[in-house]
């Protein structure tokens, strides 16, 4: 490793998340500590996490970012502010990640050449959670069984990112998407219309804990119609009229195939019953993306 890479881990109130977190970064792997820093950027109102990120020992230097104003843009740009790696790695605060982990984005990085990896994400849930296997399968990242380029982009969490290839090297998250969330999204679509190369690594996954609140039909197909508003949204941010109208259509009809599957799935008791309803509900949200069908899953202070 010849570039400096700040590790990144934005959170809000999870302590345990970020405990299993942190820990698995300060035990990487196969990458010279001298040069790695990490990064803890907190959300909370008040500094909750401060006194548990400033007792961590690690090999390599630890700082902690307090951004009181909510919202997941902010507190992403936060840390950005005081970030000084030319390569940026991004763990949420419900991940863990092998002793590996870095070595294989970064490895994956140098041979795509790539300004983003992404690696795959496993999610996990307790034993007598209600359609375990859909949620898990829903807070998963799947992809490509071997390291490739990618034509397309993931989500910012297990990512690992060019700081010189940022449309702002210290604020390029936008704050309109505080609250809804896809300001990942926003920034990687424009990264790619700017000519950013994207690639996947596909050792370098990590395990997803959601916390319980999260681990609820209602609460996974919520995301998934607002994962569904995502092109839309983009379009209209754009001001792509004919992409507003061809990805509504698109949930038009990907509403009507699947209204039919979900109520005989539904009918039957079947036990992969909710699996269709996720993408009808995702059909739904390309189709009503505008208010007031817009979603808020971030931006509480407290």
């Amino acid at each position: 490793m010849t570039e400096r890479v700040s590790l990144i881990v934005p959170t809000q109130r999870r302590p345990a998340g970020l405990a299993t977190a942190l820990a698995s970064l300060v035990a990487q792997s196969g990458v010279e500590p001298a040069g790695l820093e990490l990064i803890v950027a907190d959300n909370d109102a008040v500094p909750s996490a401060q006194a548990f990120v400033e007792a961590l020992t690690a090999p390599f230097p630890i700082r902690y970012v307090h951004e009181p104003r909510p919202g997941v843009a902010n507190v992403r740009n936060a840390a950005l502010a005081v970030a000084t790696g030319e390569l940026i790695a991004f763990l949420d605060d419900d991940e863990e990640a092998p002793p590996t982990w870095l070595a294989d984005l970064l490895a994956a990085q140098q041979t795509l050449g790539a300004d983003a990896v992404f690696g795959p994400v496993r999610g996990r849930a307790p034993e007598g959670v209600r359609h375990r296997a859909y949620l898990e399968d829903f807070f998963s990242r799947h992809g490509p069984t071997d390291t490739r380029g990618l034509d397309s982009w993931y989500g910012c969490g297990n990512s690992l990112i060019r700081r010189a290839a940022l449309p702002h090297p210290t604020a390029p998250f936008d704050p309109s998407r505080n609250a809804s969330g896809g300001e990942d999204d926003l920034l990687f679509a424009q990264m790619a219309a700017a000519g950013a190369r994207f690639g996947w690594a596909h050792a370098a996954f990590v395990w997803e804990d959601p916390v319980p609140s999260r681990l609820t039909l209602a609460y996974a197909l919520r995301r998934a119609f607002a994962y569904g508003q995502g092109p839309s949204e983009h379009c209209a941010a754009e001001k792509n009229v004919p992409g507003i109208v061809r990805w509504m259509l698109a949930g038009l009809v990907q509403t009507a195939l699947w209204t039919p599957v979900v109520a005989v799935k539904w009918a039957l008791g079947a036990p992969d019953r909710a699996m269709p309803l996720d993408r009808l509900m995702r059909g739904l949200g390309k189709t009503f993306w505008f208010p007031p069908f817009s979603q808020t899953f971030y931006g509480h202070a407290a």
